[in-house]
C-alpha cells in the first residue's frame, strides 16, 4: 500500500479533478480538436484491437467488430469514424491463439491499407492492470505487418485509464482502492492465475514479461516532467531520438495524454512509426474522440421503449465483483438466479445448464433477472489450466442466454467481465457488428447498440468489466437502465 502523502499527491492529478476543474496550466488549447484535424487530415485509420470488449468505454460513434474477415475489416475501413474496435477477446485465449490472431488481423490489414490507399495504425488494447497476452501479441502484430514490408521503431506502452483512477507517474501503475492509490503489483490484479505479475515499475515488468529479452535500460520514458514542462515538442524530440524498444508513457491527467498524442504525431510526421500497447484512455485522445455526456434513456432506447424485463449477467469472480452483485441485489426487483460453478465442472454439467434456462425464462418476463456463477472460485497453479476452467464456466453462461426465446428479447442485458461480455456477445446473441453508443458513467461501462444482424436488433448490451466502479456501481447500472425514455 502507497503511503498516505503519495495518496494525496496521486488524487490531486487523478482524472476527476480534471473532469470537473478547469484545464491545468500544462494543456495546449483546442488540443483535441487538433488531434482530430491531424489525423483526419492524414488519413489515419486507427484499428483497435480489443483483447476483451470493455475497451471501448471511453469512446462513442464507433463501431465494433467481432470478426476479422477481410470483407468486415474493409467496411470498418470505410466508415465515417477514422476508429473502429475488433474484438478478440484473446485475453480468454492461450497464448498461441492470441499470437495467431493478432497476426492474421495485421497482415489483413496491411493488405487492405495498400488496397485503399489509406494508413492504418494499430493499437492493441488491453487491461489498465497489467494482464494480457504481452509480448505475444505485439510480437504478432510486428511479424505480420513486417511480412508486408512494414517497420517499427518501438512500441508505446500507456496503461492508464483515467476515469477508473489507473495512473502512472515515475513510471509505476498506480491503481485507485478506495481512496488511496495502490502499485498495481500490490492489487488482487497481479495475482491473476493467467496473467500475474511482480512488478509495478513499468520498465521492470517489461523486462520481466519478456524475460529479459528487453532489459530495463532498454526501457524509455516519457516522465510527466517532459509532458508538462517540455509540452508537444519535448515529447517530439524524445520521440525521434534512438528510441528505447519500449517507450512509457506516464500519465494523470487527459491533458497528459494530449500533449503526448500532439508530440507523437509530429514524431509520426517525421517518419517515425510505433505500435501501441495501451489502456481505454489513450484510444480516445490517439483518435481525436471528443468526451460525451453520459447517455439517458432516450440515447440507450433510441427507438422507444422496449417492452420486456432485464437480465444482468455476472461471471467475473474479482472481489469488487462480488460486492458489487451483493449490492445491485438490495435493490429489489431484481430475482436471483445462481448458476454452480462445481456443478459445471462435474458430471452435471448439462442438468445444471438445463435448470439454470429452466429458471431464467420463467421469471425474465415479470422480473429483471441476475444471473450470476456461485461465488466460491475454483483455481489451478497452471496458468493454462486456469484460462481452461474460466472458458468452461462462460460457455454455460453462453449455453442460457442462447437459450432465451427469440420472440421475448429481454429488455436490456448486461454483461458483467470481459471473457463473459465477449462469449455472451458473440455466441450468445450473434453479434457481428455492433456500434457503441457511449457510456452510462463517466468514461465506464459502454454501452453497445446491437444490429439488425444479430439475435436480438436494438437490444442496448451494456458491457461492464469486472475491475471496475466501486462497490454500489452495477446497482447504479441497473436503476438506469430501468428509466424509461420521455417518462
Amino acid at each position: 500500500m502507497t503511503t498516505k502523502p503519495a495518496a494525496q499527491q496521486l488524487s490531486r492529478m487523478s482524472a476527476g479533478e480534471l473532469l470537473s476543474g478547469q484545464p491545468p496550466e500544462w494543456s495546449v488549447p483546442h488540443a483535441m480538436a487538433t488531434i482530430r484535424d491531424r489525423v483526419k487530415g492524414q488519413g489515419t485509420h486507427i484499428a483497435v484491437l480489443d483483447d476483451d470488449p470493455t475497451g471501448t468505454q471511453s469512446v462513442h460513434g464507433v463501431p465494433v467488430l467481432t470478426t476479422w474477415e477481410s470483407a468486415d475489416l474493409r467496411a470498418a475501413l470505410r466508415h465515417p469514424s477514422n476508429a473502429f474496435f475488433v474484438l478478440t477477446n484473446s485475453r480468454g485465449r492461450s497464448r498461441p491463439e492470441a499470437a495467431a490472431i493478432s497476426q492474421t488481423i495485421a497482415t489483413r490489414l496491411a493488405d487492405l491499407a495498400d488496397e485503399l490507399g489509406i494508413d492504418v495504425e494499430a493499437i492493441s488494447r488491453s487491461d489498465s492492470t497489467l494482464r494480457g497476452h504481452f509480448p505475444t501479441e505485439i510480437d504478432a502484430l510486428q511479424q505480420g505487418f513486417g511480412e508486408r514490408g512494414r517497420r517499427y521503431d518501438g512500441v508505446i506502452i500507456c496503461p492508464c485509464f483515467l476515469e477508473a483512477g489507473r495512473v502512472t507517474v515515475n513510471d509505476v501503475q498506480w491503481v485507485r482502492v478506495g481512496d488511496q492509490f495502490v502499485p498495481a503489483a500490490g492489487t488482487e490484479f497481479a495475482a491473476d492465475a493467467t496473467f500475474g505479475y511482480q512488478s509495478s515499475n513499468l520498465r521492470a515488468w517489461v523486462q520481466e514479461k519478456t524475460e529479459g529479452r528487453i532489459p530495463f535500460e532498454e526501457v524509455r520514458s516519457i516522465s510527466l516532467a517532459d509532458i508538462r514542462n517540455g509540452g508537444p515538442r519535448r515529447v517530439a524530440q524524445l520521440l525521434q531520438e534512438p528510441a528505447g524498444r519500449a517507450v512509457i508513457v506516464n500519465a494523470a491527467s487527459y491533458a497528459d495524454l494530449e500533449v503526448f498524442v500532439l508530440g507523437l504525431l509530429e514524431a509520426e510526421g517525421a517518419g517515425r512509426r510505433f505500435l501501441y500497447r495501451t489502456g481505454p484512455s489513450f484510444v480516445r485522445v490517439r483518435a481525436g474522440i471528443e468526451p460525451k455526456p453520459v447517455l439517458g434513456p432516450e440515447d440507450i432506447y433510441p427507438d422507444g421503449d422496449r417492452p420486456g424485463s432485464g437480465l444482468v449477467v455476472v461471471g467475473s469472480h474479482a472481489a469488487l465483483s462480488t460486492r458489487q452483485l451483493e449490492a445491485a441485489m438490495a435493490l429489489g426487483g431484481l430475482h436471483p438466479v445462481e448458476l454452480s460453478v462445481p456443478r459445471l465442472l462435474g458430471a452435471g454439467r448439462d442438468d445444471e445448464i438445463d435448470r439454470t434456462v429452466e429458471e431464467v425464462a420463467e421469471r425474465l418476463p415479470d422480473s429483471d433477472v441476475v444471473l450470476y456463477t456461485s461465488r466460491d472460485l475454483v483455481r489451478t497453479d497452471d496458468p493454462d489450466e486456469s484460462l481452461t476452467l474460466s472458458r468452461s464456466v462462460s460457455s454455460a453462461l453462453v449455453d442460457v442466454v442462447a437459450r432465451l426465446d427469440r420472440s421475448r428479447p429481454p429488455r436490456f442485458l448486461v454483461a458483467k467481465g470481459g471473457i463473459t461480455s465477449s462469449d455472451l456477445a458473440t455466441e450468445g446473441l450473434g453479434v457481428r457488428r455492433a456500434e457503441v453508443a457511449g457510456q452510462l458513467l463517466p468514461g465506464a461501462v459502454s454501452v453497445w447498440l446491437l444490429t439488425a444482424d444479430s439475435d436480438f436488433p436494438g437490444l442496448p448490451y451494456v458491457i461492464f468489466p469486472g475491475n471496475v466502479g466501486s462497490t454500489e456501481t452495477l446497482a447504479r447500472v441497473v436503476s438506469i437502465l430501468r428509466e424509461r425514455p420521455n417518462a
